[in-house]
């Protein structure tokens, strides 16, 4: 079992980071919360999670801290929570908001998050409040761009999540239509897109 690898960033998107290490490249499912960590960085400890969804279909997530890492193995252990759904919600909340709106009972805050029904949410405080501990959720929220192509990123980022590009396109658009929303800040934009899919 692969704990954390070391290495250089080869490859980073809002959705994944390729970490080259000994002439390997090593392809890792990543929420957005970690891609703006690593952002303008080159050396990398990226902490890893794999998770079977078939015996032979394996995906492998990293994390930017060991509170990440942590708190997506709670999230999966919890019943209709799989590896896509835990991404999803550390991609659309802080770990440090997730954990309080588990320990306070917050279940409208983590229904609001898309994929996230009603029982799934009452389900997840259930099974965790109590079980967090301190997950102060250090990981920046702010991400500087300097390029361009925000837009094809966060396309990439919802298609890589599963959702059809058609839909992903006609979200994004529908999030820069709305107040304070901008293609300058990817992480932003896609927050607000998988709020309107």
């Amino acid at each position: 079992m692969i704990s954390y690898i070391e290495g250089n960033i080869s490859e980073l998107n809002p959705a994944s980071v390729t970490i080259e290490t000994s002439g390997i490249g090593y392809s890792l499912l990543i929420s957005l919360n970690s891609y703006s960590a690593f952002s303008g960085k080159e050396k990398v400890k990226i902490y890893i999670e794999s998770v079977f969804v078939r015996d032979d279909n394996p995906r492998y997530y990293g994390f930017y801290n060991t509170d990440e890492r942590d708190l997506f193995r709670k999230l999966i252990s919890v019943s209709g929570v799989g590896g896509a759904s835990a991404m999803l919600m550390l991609s659309s909340l802080s770990a440090a908001e997730i954990a309080g709106a588990i320990n306070t009972a917050n279940v409208t805050l983590l229904k609001s998050i898309k994929g996230i029904g009603e029982k799934t949410a009452q389900r997840i405080v259930v099974d965790l409040k109590g079980k967090l501990g301190k997950h102060e959720g250090g990981i920046s929220q702010i991400l500087s761009t300097s390029y361009n192509k925000n837009k094809e990123e966060a396309l990439m980022a919802l298609t890589t999540l599963g959702f059809p590009r058609t839909a992903a396109e006609k979200a994004i658009e529908k999030s820069l239509k709305q107040q304070g929303i901008s293609s300058d800040n990817v992480e932003q934009l896609i927050k607000a897109a998988l709020k309107n899919l």
